[in-house]
């Protein structure tokens, strides 16, 4: 039976993309992951989640990544409800992910708050039956989940890493990061606006932008 994992890295980071990892093994060859030492990619530093990402791709039969730019995520989520239209938009990559690995069965972490719909959604957009298993911390609970969570942590790092070469040092790129806040509001009084790497349609953003309109208006 083949068998494949699918997880994200940077749902609800500010700057940079939001990467998609699907991998896909034989069952009987995944114990070769426990023995790897893979895990869930938080719980491992990022040398680490490098060297594994290489012996993943080397013990995995296939493996697949997908980039959410930050135009694409503002183009869906910008109307309507956010949470939602992310998590349809997470469903949408995942079954492109899962089309393209061709499993018998597939473990996701899932996104939306309800298991159940989260597995439909995706189901629904695939040209063929698979069995998916869409559960909440599914990167803990199956390594086949942990491999894909190390690929896409390791190809975010990447992104992330060159976004710092051109734009300076903002930090992890997720609002509870006082560097990242401070980059938006810097790049606000620098230029007058947002570079393409952030997330414009995301709340932390919104709100300074609307504190440099309220700022502006006040002096005119």
């Amino acid at each position: 039976m083949l068998v494949a994992g699918v997880d994200d890295a940077g749902r609800g980071c500010v700057i940079g993309p939001l990467v998609i990892a699907g991998v896909l093994m034989k069952e009987e060859n995944i114990p070769k992951l426990v023995r790897l030492g893979v895990k869930d990619s938080k719980r491992l530093s990022p040398r680490k989640r490098e060297t594994l990402a290489v012996e993943i791709k080397r013990v995995t039969l296939k493996h697949s990544v997908i980039k959410l730019s930050p135009k694409e995520i503002d183009k869906v989520v910008q109307s309507g409800r956010k949470l939602h239209k992310l998590n349809r938009l997470e469903a949408q990559t995942m079954a492109k992910i899962v089309e393209l690995l061709e499993p018998d069965i597939a473990f996701v972490d899932a996104s939306d708050v309800l298991e159940e719909r989260f597995k439909q959604h995706i189901s629904e957009l695939l040209p063929f039956k698979v069995k998916i298993v869409s559960e909440h911390e599914a990167d803990r609970k199956y390594p086949i989940v942990s491999a894909a969570s190390i690929i896409a942590k390791v190809e975010r790092d990447k992104e992330i890493a060159e976004l710092k070469e051109k734009y300076g040092d903002f930090g992890c790129g997720y609002p509870t990061d006082p560097k990242t806040i401070s980059f938006l509001h810097q790049s606000l009084e620098d230029f007058g606006a947002y570079p393409d790497c952030v997330r414009k349609s995301w709340r932390p953003a919104k709100r300074a932008k609307a504190e440099k309109d309220s700022h502006q208006t006040r002096l005119i």
